[in-house]
């Protein structure tokens, strides 16, 4: 199953993004290996600065996805507000398997 990720960033918490970002990749970089990752990138808020993140992970249940997002960096390092975690369902431009 895909679940989505909606993180939201914690107001004036921008340098812990950009300081804790290169582990965060490598989190990423290692779900992408396995497969587990299908989709992420940052939400941006109107000046054009990261304010949170979308990640869209398959995962054998929404406890599983939850642990995902635990997991990450920024969310060790406190960066996020809140995380909610959605089950999607890619419909439209999905990439063939």
């Amino acid at each position: 199953m895909l679940f989505a990720l909606l993180c939201k960033d914690k107001p004036g918490h921008l340098n812990v993004r950009m300081e804790t970002r290169p582990t965060h990749l490598d989190y990423l970089n290692g779900l992408n290996a396995e497969g587990t990752l299908k989709i992420a990138g940052p939400f941006l808020d109107d000046d054009g600065k990261a304010c949170g993140s979308l990640i869209v992970v398959e995962a054998e249940s929404k406890e599983a996805a939850r642990a995902l997002a635990d997991a990450d960096p920024y969310a060790k390092a406190g960066l996020f507000e809140s995380v909610e975690v959605q089950t999607f369902n890619w419909v439209f431009n999905k990439p063939e398997a």
